[in-house]
């Protein structure tokens, strides 16, 4: 499915170009907001800069286009035409797979994509299921530039930084991104258990209209 790996490191917005990747982007652009969407294609950018500093190939250590497909689709559980049934991590995990067995991907595949996504929020545990949770995990974190725990913050060089920012700027990431948590967790007590992202999400904006990770941000690498 891959093809030969990409040159990351002079080219850092370079995008995979398959049949696969132009089908995930024509299915996320629609249904999420500019900010969304652009964090979605930030992670995908930095869990590639991430895979070159461990050392990880593509195509003999990963595969690009389940990279990319779940990176693009993490948070598509938050998209405007769910049905917003359950907790946005769970719904954009069985989207994701669904879309890429009808797109010819192997169950398999599918499944690892499903992990990934499902679990990009769980920190410890993520990272012991694999390459492709491990990566998507961290560029998901490392675009939140350090309150979610990135452990990868300086395989990113500032110059690598401005080329991805420019290409898909912020546009005030954390609260856009906070906002459709919140309001997808708010529609049904199913989809904001205690103790999850959204659970608290939900209750810290009720209880005091401003996340902690909204907080914390302010003082992160990126700032929004």
């Amino acid at each position: 499915m891959t093809g030969p790996p990409h040159e990351a490191t002079t080219n850092p917005i370079t995008l995979p170009g398959t049949p696969l990747a132009d089908a995930v982007i024509n299915l996320i652009r629609p249904v999420e907001t500019p900010s969304v969407f652009n964090h979605s294609i930030r992670s995908y950018l930095f869990a590639r800069l991430v895979a070159g500093r461990l050392g990880l190939t593509a195509g003999h250590d990963y595969d690009d286009d389940l990279l990319f497909a779940a990176c693009a689709m993490h948070d598509v559980g938050l998209a405007s035409d769910g049905p917003h049934s359950q907790r946005f991590e769970v719904e954009g995990a069985d989207r994701a797979a669904a879309f890429l067995i009808d797109h010819g991907v192997s169950a398999a595949d599918a499944d690892q994509v499903w992990q990934a996504i499902a679990l990009h929020t769980s920190p410890g545990i993520a990272e012991r299921r694999g390459t492709l949770c491990v990566l998507v995990r961290e560029g998901v974190a490392l675009d939140f530039g350090g309150p979610m725990g990135a452990d990868h913050l300086d395989a990113v060089t500032d110059e690598q930084a401005d080329t991805v920012h420019a290409a898909y700027p912020r546009l005030e990431m954390i609260r856009s991104l906070t906002d459709a948590i919140v309001a997808q967790a708010a529609e049904n007590p199913k989809n904001a258990p205690r103790y999850t992202i959204p659970g608290e999400f939900l209750r810290e904006r009720e209880t005091y209209g401003r996340t902690r990770m909204e907080h914390a941000f302010l003082s992160s690498r990126w700032g929004n």
